[in-house]
């Protein structure tokens, strides 16, 4: 079956929200499957890392989830996951209402341009009052409105009882309906978010495919491109790497095949462990750009906690990948709180990119999200600021 076709169109629908409000138990009641993959997780009860469950009811409609740690400490790992979401499920319990991480996961997926969305209003069995449920939707309506969120369903739902999952499924099967066919004339390309080696096989990496497709035995580029190995503790870079696709995997099952909406296991010949890591891409070859600058549309949030100012130093998220940079304003001396301006980033490691892309910005110390922007150039030279003419 045609997979653009709305009728087999996988995706990716991620969590998002404050933390202890009940993302992970809402993947398990959906799924059956429990997100946290960590010991540490179970035993701590709070998400650290990414988390994956595959998701199919009973009328077919296929998809993966993404579930997000909704701690402040761990917003980083929660951006090594977004980039893929082709919609976003953000989750508020009842019994608190909109709380900080609420609202900076909802400011990080909108800065994305996340396509879709829905909200579950959780926990709603530990709300005995009808009227502080509503208080609570109004309060939602109110945090949304303006974002990509607007208008979205808002459905009551209690993982424990079991209250409101059925009336979620239906959403969720909506959902395909209203979803962008996938970019499968686009090039390949996927950001690996976790790599692992399993004996007999080699490297492993996973990532949800964001455009195109391969096959089994197929070649990709793996950028930024260059190997990295380490000689007694000390990390060098050597020649750049094609790597060979040995295997696919979607959610455990086999395929010679995986395309734009996946999440994708792929065994890779030709690349050590050591080589791959969380943040970098595979990608068809020449189709991406290596740069240390990058030009960008940036825009700082309305409540960020302060205005950028000339060459401060930020943390830049791409996809999966974090990096130190500096924010070379192109206009003015500063960019005040809630508005976009032109500027150059400047990093302390190379990333592959290209027009168009979305990233997130945040400071440097203390970590907190402070806008973010598309990329209009990939790799620009040293640019200075624009000397505006007197009228």
């Amino acid at each position: 079956m045609d997979p653009s076709s709305s009728e087999s169109r996988e995706f990716v629908v991620g969590t998002s929200g404050h933390i202890d409000h009940g993302k992970t138990a809402l993947v398990k009641a959906l799924t059956g499957v429990d997100a946290d993959r960590f010991e540490e997780e179970k035993q701590r009860g709070i998400t650290i890392d990414l988390g994956f469950a595959p998701y199919e009811d009973e009328s077919g409609t296929r998809f993966g989830f993404v579930d997000v740690p909704g701690h402040e400490k761990f917003v980083h790992n929660m951006l090594a996951g977004v980039a893929g979401f082709d919609a976003v499920l953000l989750v508020i319990a009842a019994d608190e209402g909109v709380m900080p991480q609420t609202r900076e996961h909802l400011n990080i997926c909108n800065l994305l341009q996340i396509p879709n969305g829905l909200i579950a209003l959780t926990r709603i069995d530990l709300v005995e009052d009808a009227e502080m449920i509503e208080l609570c939707r109004d309060e939602i309506e109110e945090l949304v409105e303006g974002t990509f969120l607007e208008g979205k369903p808002i459905i009551p739902v209690s993982s424990l009882t079991g209250k409101g999952i059925p009336e979620l499924k239906n959403a969720l099967q909506n959902l395909r309906t209203q979803l962008a066919p996938p970019q499968l004339d686009q090039p390949f390309r996927m950001f690996v978010d976790r790599s692992f080696s399993v004996k007999g096989f080699g490297t492993v990496v996973t990532g949800t495919v964001l455009s195109g497709s391969v096959k089994a035995e197929e070649e990709l580029q793996h950028y930024p491109g260059s190997e990295k190995v380490r000689i007694r503790g000390i990390q060098v870079h050597g020649k750049n790497r094609k790597v060979r696709i040995r295997g696919i995997q979607v959610h455990g099952k086999n395929r010679n095949e995986v395309h734009a909406g996946n999440r994708a296991a792929l065994n890779l010949a030709g690349i050590s462990l050591l080589s791959v890591q969380r943040g970098e891409q595979l990608a068809g070859r020449d189709s991406l750009i290596n740069s240390f600058m990058l030009n960008v549309e940036l825009s700082l949030l309305e409540d960020a906690p302060a205005d950028i100012r000339q060459r401060s130093r930020v943390r830049f998220h791409l996809g999966s990948q974090e990096v130190m940079g500096r924010v070379i304003l192109l206009e003015n001396d500063h960019l005040p709180r809630g508005t976009t301006a032109l500027a150059q980033l400047r990093l302390e490691e190379e990333v592959s990119s290209r027009y168009g892309d979305r990233f997130i910005l945040r400071s440097y110390s203390p970590l907190m999200t402070l806008g973010g922007g598309r990329i209009i150039d990939p790799a620009p030279g040293k640019s200075r600021r624009i000397k505006r003419e007197l009228a």
